[in-house]
Order: structure tokens, then sequence, then C-alpha cells
């Protein structure tokens, strides 16, 4: 009689998948994630006995538990298939201390991918539960518990109930925060640019170039009256090409995707915030119905990866893919160097299968699965492919004792870039081309142009630019980058102003108090080497107590200070100029999970709230009312009527105040990145590209 089995994964969606890989002797179900942890109401650490953390039932998942125990019993093996990192050793090493399973028995199994093959062949290799990687989960968890739970009560006293502090989210408030300082601080420097357009009597073609320096030297024009001489200079002056340096540049391909890459392109690309796109991955990992022989598969490996290399398989997959749709010259196989200190037990992310591409599979997808899908397969493969190759010219043109430059490139060889171009947060300019030069031949000047301009202050962080700057600092891990983005959105330390990251006075204050007195907590190079630390503790190198006896010492010193030092402040709401029609008090801006609303000051007299009316000046199709600028319970912005719910006018896009030429409905704008200008009429197929004055 065959022995029974039981498989306990995360979540129900992998549970389903896997179920139809294995035969009818496996029980397959979810834990849910997390079954036990420490508990909510207490700080749950015993830091005069030795760290040791008092692990509880999380609460509502008892029953849950209770019917894994049922199952196990019934069980002739158990199997441990949560996912492939430090969370899911620790679950692991959770549900096998309830379970009464011997975590040191063969337990355990881990697949990169949902896919049968993967999941076949894990099955045939379980290993005991690795305690390194649970080690290095239990520091980081009580690290981050004693952090929370022994600074949050001094913010609630001192500042407001509900705040909160965070090992990794109180670095990212302050970066925000520091680089909000250095746009206020920001003194902008005068400086010019001379253009001139000039003319190749040969070709009769114009073109233009820019201002390089005095006598060959690169000089700044700093002045009005500097740009004014080098425009009268230059009016009389012979225009002789002095270099005319024609080459060829190789651009290579960026590697596939980590979770931190993903994240930043899925932002740049799709406006994709963190977490949304954590989200979608997830659900192409744990897997999708495509039909057919296909049925249910994992289409892309595991999300949570700092690692760049790829199995040999996938590889050759991708060759063979590669040289039958594009030919060999395209193809260029190579392994990508992981950055030191990366977790290599991972492959970089990428699709199962390069077979399955994106358009196979579209109408099994939703629309951001279909985005993120192609965006990771085009990755992977353009990883795997020949460099674009650019023809280039770069002229040297001298007027009088003045110089002037042109460049310009031409596709030669489009190699990976035939497939992918990643995302960029800098505008590009647009291709140049130049007529064909020599040296010592004269232009004619057809026309110069003098532009002033300012320095720019840096830049708010996005999503993207957060991410990067979190990663590039060892800040984190890949797990980390899209809660904690979530976490100092949601507690109101930042706000999102289109797509960039803005500090609220409550992010500022909260921050000057960590980094008045809680310094090593809010340093980058402090929090970077603690995680350092947390991977020397998976690699098996230094025991998991001995960091947290060297970190709370001098934690506690620094914490007792700053319950005697700290001063109460209030943080003044912002006044708004709508009247509160209950007692006729000006009302005041709060934040909550959802958003900012509006409150009446007058609290707890007057408890009357409102939500923020955002208008738009645009007429709703239904009713006349106003539409107005509203957000989903996720905060996914949408357009709705004033008058709802009695009117039912919804719109994902922005409505414009320009009437439809055809029909003289309503017209909306659809973002991306070819933005349209579309009529919300079904009946009418109007549609045009948006301008910028749209």
């Amino acid at each position: 009689m065959a022995k029974k089995k039981l498989l306990i994964v995360e979540s129900p969606a992998k549970a389903g998948t896997i179920k139809k890989y294995l035969g009818r002797d496996y029980t397959v179900t979810a834990s849910m994630g997390h079954v036990i942890d420490l508990p909510k109401s207490q700080l749950g650490v015993d830091v005069n006995s030795d760290f040791e953390p008092k692990y509880i039932t999380i609460r509502g998942k008892g029953e849950l538990l209770s019917t894994l125990k049922k199952e196990a019993k019934k069980a002739d093996m158990v199997y441990l298939a949560t996912d492939p990192d430090r969370e899911g050793e620790a679950i692991s090493w959770h549900l096998a201390k309830a379970l009464n399973i011997d975590p040191a028995s063969s337990c355990r199994v881990t697949f990169n991918e949902v896919t049968k093959g993967a999941v076949k062949n894990a099955m045939k290799e379980p290993r005991s539960i690795d305690m390194n990687l649970v080690n290095a989960q239990q520091a980081r968890r009580v690290l981050d518990r004693i952090v929370g739970y022994k600074i949050s009560p001094i913010l609630w006293d001192k500042v407001k109930k509900g705040l909160s502090a965070g090992r990794v989210q109180s670095v990212a408030t302050r970066l925000i925060c520091d680089r909000e300082e250095e746009i206020e601080n920001f003194t902008p420097q005068e400086y010019w640019t001379i253009e001139v357009e000039l003319k190749d009597e040969k070709s009769k073609k114009t073109f233009t170039a820019k201002y390089y320096g005095e006598n060959d030297k690169e000089t700044a024009i700093e002045t009005a009256e500097a740009a004014v001489k080098i425009s009268e200079d230059i009016k009389d002056a012979e225009f002789i090409v002095k270099r005319a340096k024609h080459g060829e540049q190789k651009r290579n391909p960026k590697p596939p995707f980590t979770t931190s890459t993903m994240q930043q392109d899925a932002s740049r690309k799709y406006n994709f915030q963190a977490a949304k796109t954590m989200q979608i991955a997830q659900n192409l990992y744990e897997g999708i119905n495509l039909g057919g022989r296909l049925g249910t598969i994992g289409l892309i490996t595991y999300m949570r990866t700092d690692s760049l290399r790829i199995s040999e398989d996938a590889q050759k997959e991708a060759v063979a893919y590669l040289t039958e749709n594009y030919g060999k010259e395209y193809v260029a196989p190579k392994q990508f160097k992981t950055k030191k200190g990366a977790q290599d037990a991972h492959e970089a992310i990428r699709p199962t299968s390069i077979m399955i591409t994106p358009a196979q599979i579209k109408d099994k997808l939703t629309n951001d699965q279909y985005k993120l899908y192609k965006l990771i397969w085009e990755r992977f493969a353009a990883s795997q492919m020949s460099a674009a190759v650019y023809d280039t010219v770069n002229v040297s043109i001298n007027a009088g004792t003045h110089t002037f430059r042109a460049g310009a490139s031409k596709i030669k060889f489009k190699g990976y870039t035939a497939i992918y171009v990643e995302g960029t947060d800098e505008k590009k300019e647009k291709a140049k081309t130049l007529p064909e030069l020599s040296e010592g031949q004269t232009l004619t000047l057809v026309s110069d142009d003098a532009k002033q301009h300012f320095t720019q202050p840096p830049a708010r962080y996005t999503d993207a630019a957060l991410i990067q700057e979190l990663e590039e600092n060892g800040i984190g891990r890949p797990s980390t980058y899209a809660p904690t983005i979530s976490t100092i959105v949601s507690r109101g330390y930042v706000t999102r102003s289109k797509r960039q990251l803005v500090p609220t006075e409550l992010g500022k204050v909260t921050t000057e108090i960590m980094k008045n007195n809680f310094k090593d907590i809010v340093d980058v190079e402090f929090t970077a080497g603690m995680e350092e630390q947390l991977d020397e503790i998976e690699d098996g190198k230094i025991e998991w107590k001995k960091v947290l006896e060297d970190f709370y010492p001098p934690f506690e010193k620094t914490l007792n200070a700053a319950i005697e030092n700290v001063a109460k402040i209030k943080i003044k709401d912002k006044e708004s100029d709508v009247v509160c029609e209950k007692c006729g008090r000006k009302m005041v801006y709060k934040i909550s999970k959802f958003g900012e609303f509006l409150a009446c000051p007058g609290y707890p007299e007057c408890k009357n709230t409102k939500a923020i009316r955002e208008g738009t000046g645009v007429e709703c199709p239904k009713c006349g009312g106003e539409i107005l600028v509203k957000r989903s319970r996720r905060g996914k912005v949408y357009y709705g009527c004033e008058h709802a719910p009695k009117c039912d006018f919804m719109a994902w896009y922005a409505p414009v105040k320009e009437k439809c030429p055809v029909c003289g409905g309503l017209l909306l704008k659809r973002g991306g990145r070819n933005p349209r200008i579309i009529c919300y009429n079904e009946n009418c197929n109007y549609e045009r590209k948006a301008s910028n004055e749209d």
C-alpha cells in the first residue's frame, strides 16, 4: 500500500498548482504564511535571558494549525515546501516544531520555480531544515522587534500615538527627508548654453552644434555678458571643421532581473508601485492556468532574489530559441557576476521557459500580469543576446578661438535591443544625424541661440530611485523593499506626489528625533553593517544571539537617554479652507492608512470628518456634476462624479476639459509610454495622440 504524504506550502494558489503535478498519494495544503510568530501585544523577547523569543500561535491561525496537525497525523510523511528564503525556512521550522517533526529529518523541500519538472525533482531530494537560515531570520525578527517596540512608545509619548520606528523603515524615511533638505537648501547657479545651427554647403543639410569652450578647452558660460560676447565673436568668424572622428560603440545587455531591478524597471516603464509589482510577480510565480497541454504552471522563477545566476538548462533553452528566431549573430550566452554579499541560493528572475512567449499567453493573463511577464521575459532573453553596435561620429568645429561640438550615432546592429531597452529616470534626447563632414571644410552659420539656465536641485526619490539607493547602500534585502515603502507611506511619514516620495511634517519631525537620539538606527552604514552580520549568521560564521548581545547594551543606554532627553513635540495640523458645517471651525488635514482626509479640530466635541475634495473642473457626462479625483481603498486613483452614489459615473483615466470633436462627449487621457486622448462614449472611436497641453 502506497504511503500517504502531506506537502505544506505557503499559499493556496501554489498548493492548487502543485496538487496537479503530484499523484493521489499527496495531499497539498497551505499554511497561509506564518502560523507562529512573536505576540503583537508585548515585546515577546526576553532581553534578560539570552534574548529568548516567546513564540505564540498567531491570532486567527489556531483553527488552521489544528487542521494541519490532523492532516500530519494521517500522513506517513510530511514535507515542508514553504518559500526558498530565510522567511520560508523559519515558517518550515515553526511548522516542524508544531507538528512534532524532527527539523534534522529530511522534511524540507525547496524549488526555485513552480513547474512540474522542478517540483518532482525537488521531491526526490528533501533535506533537513537549514538552521543557519532560520537563525538569520530569528536575528532579523528579534532585532526589528526590539527596535520597533522600544522606540515606538517614545514617539507615541513625545509626538503622536500610532507612530512607529523600524530598523529599515527609519533609514528609508531619513533618506527621503535628507533629500528634501538638500532640495530646500539648494542655491541655483546661473549658466548659459549656446547652440549654433550650421549648414554644410555640399549636402545643403543643417545641423546643431553646442558651445564647448575656448581654445579647445571646456569652458563654462556663467553670465549673460559672457554669452553675448561669444555670440558677437562668432558672427563674422569662419566655422572650420577641426576634427571629424568616426567610430563604433558597443552597448552590452543588462543582466536578468533581481528583485530590485525588476521593481525599478516596472516603476519606470509602467509606474507600478513596488508592492504592486511584487503581488503580480507572486501570482506569476505561483501559477497561472494556461489551459491546453500546459495547464497550470508557474511562469517565472522565485521573485525574491539578488542573484544574477541562471541555470544551465535555462541558458541552453534560451540559446536554442534565440538562434531559431533571431539568428546566430544575435546570440551571445553569458553568466553575470553576482555582486558581493548577494544571496546566491536562487537564480535571477526569469521565465520558467523562454518558449512560453508573452504573445502566446496574452489572453490568459490580466493586463498587468502581461506587462510584467513581458518585461521579465524580454530582459532575460536580451541578457543572452549580442551587444548592440552603433556607428558614431563626433565633430569639433572652431570659430576663431571658440570651439563647438556635435555628435551623432546610428544603429549598425540591433543586437539585444531587438527585444528590450532598459527604462531610465532620465529624459531621452531624440537621435541626431550629421551630414558627412571632413576635416578642414568650412561651414556656414545659419543662426545662434544663447539660453539662460539654472542648476537644478536633486530630484525627489521615486519608488525606483529609492529602491536603487537602498540596494546600493546594502540596506534591507529583496523581500523588504516593497513593504518598507508601503509602511512609511501608510504611517504618514511620506506621501506620494505623482511618482515622487515627499516627506510630511510628521516624517521630518520623527526623523529629526531619530537622528538626534538614535543615531545608529538611522545611520546608513550602521544599518548596512547589520545586514552583513545577518548574512554572516546565514553563512554559519557567527552565532545569532552574539549579534543581539553586541547590539543591545549600547542600544539600551541610548534608549534610556532618549526617554529623559526627548521633549514633547506638538505637530500642528495643516489648516484647510473648508469650514466644518457642524461647528464652524476650519477643518484640518489628517492622515489615515487610506490617505489624507479632513477632520474637525474640535474633536472629541465635534467628530465631523470629510474626504478631501479634489476637483477636475470637468463636467460629468451623466448628470452634469463635477468629476472628482478619488482613491480606492488600495490607494489607486480613479475619477468619479461628485454626486456618487446617486450618479454612477466612473473612469480610470483622467478627464480633459476639451470636448470630443466627433460626438461632443467627454474625452479622457490614457497614460503610459504613448499617452492618448480617447472618447468616453463607447460608440465613438475618436482617438488622438496626447500633446503637452492636454
